[in-house]
C-alpha cells in the first residue's frame, strides 16, 4: 500500500499527501528512537482537536462536508501514531501500518454515530487496531492461525497493562493468569508472530567487518570427529567395485531389503548377502 492508494479512497486531504512523501524512513525513525520527528515534520505540532471540535466536525462530516472530514483526519493522526507504537516490533512494515491505521481511522469517522453518547476515541481505537491486526494477519511472512494471532495480541496488551500495575516485566505465567490461558499457549502464540530473521542479518559490525547470525549458529551433532569419519567413509566407498557400491547404496541409503536388491540387479539373495558382507569388511579395514 503506497501513498497514492489513498487517492483511490478519496478521503485524504492534500496536506496529508504532501506531508508524508517519504513515510517509511520517517516512521522507522519514529519507531526506533521514539522521536517526534516524522518525515521532517514535528509530529508534536500536529493539531489536537478538543471534544467540542471533534463533535462539530463529526456532525459536519455526516452532513457531507468533505473539508470537515479532512480536518477530522488530520486532527486524529496522533491517535494513529500512538496506536502504531503498540506494534513497534513490525518496524519493517511501519509505513504500511501507518497507512492501514489511517484506513481504520477513516472507517471510524464514516461509521461513528454522534447519537451514541460515547467519545470518538473510544470507538476509533478498536477500529484502528482491528484494521492493523487484519493487515498483519493477512500479510505476515509465515501464515499463523487467526486464533493464535489474536491470543498473541491479547498477550501483548496484557503485558503492557501488567507492566504498569506490577512495576516490572511480567512473566509468561503472569500474562497467562491474566488472560486465563496456559503459559505454554501464551509463549507459543508470542513466538508465532515474531518476524523470521535471515541468516545473513548482521548482528555486529566494526571496522567494516560484520558478524552475521549464521556465524553464531553451529550443528551440535556435527563435530570434527563426525566430519573426519564421513570423509573416511567416502574414501572407503570409492575403493569398492561398482557392484559393491551399488549394493551398499541400495541397502543402507535407499533402505532396500536383500531380496529387493537381488531382484533389481538380477542375482540371488545369497549372492547379495556375500557381496554386502565382503564390502562392509573392506570398509571397516579402511576405517
Amino acid at each position: 500500500m503506497k501513498n497514492g492508494s489513498f487517492a483511490h479512497f478519496g478521503f485524504i486531504s492534500s496536506r496529508f499527501v504532501q506531508s508524508f512523501p517519504n513515510l517509511k524512513e520517517g516512521m522507522e525513525s519514529f519507531m526506533y528512537y521514539n522521536k517526534v520527528d516524522l518525515c521532517g515534520i514535528n509530529t508534536s505540532s500536529l493539531k489536537v482537536l478538543s471534544a467540542e471540535e471533534k463533535t462539530e466536525l463529526l456532525k459536519r462530516t455526516k452532513a457531507g462536508d468533505r473539508k470537515a472530514r479532512a480536518e477530522l483526519i488530520d486532527g486524529n493522526l496522533r491517535l494513529v501514531l500512538s496506536i502504531i507504537q503498540r506494534f513497534s516490533g513490525k518496524v519493517r512494515d511501519a509505513d504500511d501500518l501507518f497507512q492501514v491505521g489511517c484506513v481504520g481511522l477513516i472507517k471510524a469517522i464514516d461509521h461513528f454515530d454522534t447519537e451514541l453518547g460515547v467519545k470518538f476515541s473510544t470507538y476509533a481505537v478498536p477500529m484502528i487496531i482491528g484494521e492493523i491486526r487484519r493487515y498483519l494477519r493477512d500479510n505476515n511472512t509465515l501464515r499463523v492461525s487467526r486464533g493464535t494471532r489474536d491470543l498473541a495480541y491479547r498477550a501483548l496488551g496484557a503485558k503492557e497493562e501488567l507492566s504498569k500495575t506490577l512495576l516490572r516485566e511480567p512473566t509468561a505465567e503472569d500474562i497467562a493468569a491474566h488472560l486465563g490461558e496456559t503459559p505454554s499457549a501464551v509463549t507459543e502464540a508470542l513466538e508465532a508472530i515474531m518476524e523470521p530473521i535471515s541468516l545473513y542479518d548482521p548482528i555486529y559490525g566494526e571496522n567494516g567487518d560484520s558478524l552475521y547470525v549464521m556465524d553464531q549458529i553451529r550443528d551440535e551433532d556435527c563435530n570434527d570427529d563426525v566430519w573426519l569419519e564421513n570423509i573416511a567413509v567416502a574414501q572407503a566407498l570409492k575403493k569398492l567395485s561398482d557392484r559393491e557400491r551399488s549394493i551398499i547404496a541400495m541397502r543402507f541409503f535407499r533402505g532396500k531389503t536383500q531380496m529387493e536388491v537381488a531382484s533389481e540387479i538380477g542375482i540371488s539373495q545369497a549372492q547379495v548377502s556375500r557381496i554386502e558382507k565382503s564390502a562392509l569388511e573392506r570398509i571397516r579395514k579402511e576405517l
